[in-house]
C-alpha cells in the first residue's frame, strides 16, 4: 500500500483537504483587537513609564489650601525683665512654678510692669501680661518725649532717681531702661542709688518715679 493510501486509511483525510487546509489557515483575516488590548500594547513599558506619570502627578499637584495667617502685631510691645524657677516644698514633696517679669508699653505714654506665675511658661507670661495691663500707668510728657522736672522715689530696698537731659539720649541701666524704652521717654539720665538687684523692684521704682511726674 502507498504511503497516500495508508494516510488516508488511518486518519481519514486525503493529502489534497490538508493542503487546502493548511492554505486557508494562512490566507485567514487577522482577527480585530479591541482597543484597551491595542492600546496596552502599543503603550510602552517599563520603569520610563512610571516616571513620567510620577512626573505628571508632580506637576499637576493641588495648590495649598489657605497658606500661613498672618501674625497679628500685639497692642502693646513687651519684654521679659526676669524670669524664675520657684520651687515649694509640700508634704508630698517638692511643686515647681515659673515666676515671669514684664514690661509692657506703647512708646507713646503707656508703660506697666506686671508679674505671673504658673506651672508653665507661656501660662506665666499671658499672666503677668494681664497683670501689667491692670497696673498700666500714663505718664506725662511733651511731644518730643520729654520729661517735664526731675524725680526722686524709693520702692522696697530700690532707689531710683530720673533727670531730664536734653540732647543725651536715654542714659540708664537694670530693667530701668527697659521701663523708659518702653514708655517712650527720650533725653533722660536715670541713676540707681541702692545695690538692690532684684529687676522687678527696679522696674517698680521706675514706675513710681513716672507717677510722681506733673505735667507744667
Amino acid at each position: 500500500m502507498s504511503e497516500n493510501k495508508q494516510q488516508e486509511a488511518t486518519t481519514g483525510i486525503t493529502p489534497e483537504q490538508e493542503v487546502s487546509d493548511m492554505t486557508a489557515s494562512t490566507d485567514a483575516p487577522a482577527v480585530p483587537q479591541s482597543e484597551e488590548v491595542a492600546d496596552a500594547v502599543d503603550a510602552p513599558r517599563g520603569r520610563g513609564q512610571r516616571g513620567q506619570g510620577g512626573n505628571d502627578r508632580r506637576n499637576q499637584r493641588r495648590p495649598r489650601r489657605g497658606g500661613r495667617p498672618e501674625r497679628v502685631r500685639p497692642e502693646f510691645d513687651q519684654k521679659i525683665i526676669s524670669i524664675r524657677r520657684v520651687t515649694r516644698v509640700m508634704a508630698g514633696g517638692r511643686r515647681f512654678s515659673f515666676s515671669v517679669a514684664m514690661v509692657i508699653g506703647d512708646k507713646h505714654g503707656k508703660v506697666g510692669v506686671g508679674i505671673g506665675k504658673a506651672g508653665d511658661t507661656q501660662l506665666a507670661i499671658e499672666k503677668a501680661v494681664r497683670d501689667a495691663k491692670k497696673h498700666m500707668i500714663t505718664v506725662p510728657m511733651n511731644k518730643e518725649g520729654h520729661l517735664p522736672h526731675d524725680v526722686h522715689t524709693k520702692y522696697a530696698s530700690s532707689e531710683v532717681m530720673i533727670m531730664p537731659a536734653p540732647g543725651r539720649g536715654l542714659v540708664a541701666g537694670s530693667s530701668v531702661r527697659t521701663v523708659l524704652e518702653h514708655a517712650g521717654v527720650k533725653d533722660v539720665t536715670a541713676k540707681i542709688f541702692s545695690r538692690s538687684k532684684n529687676k522687678l523692684n527696679n522696674a517698680r521704682a521706675a514706675v513710681e518715679a513716672l507717677k510722681l511726674l506733673k505735667k507744667n
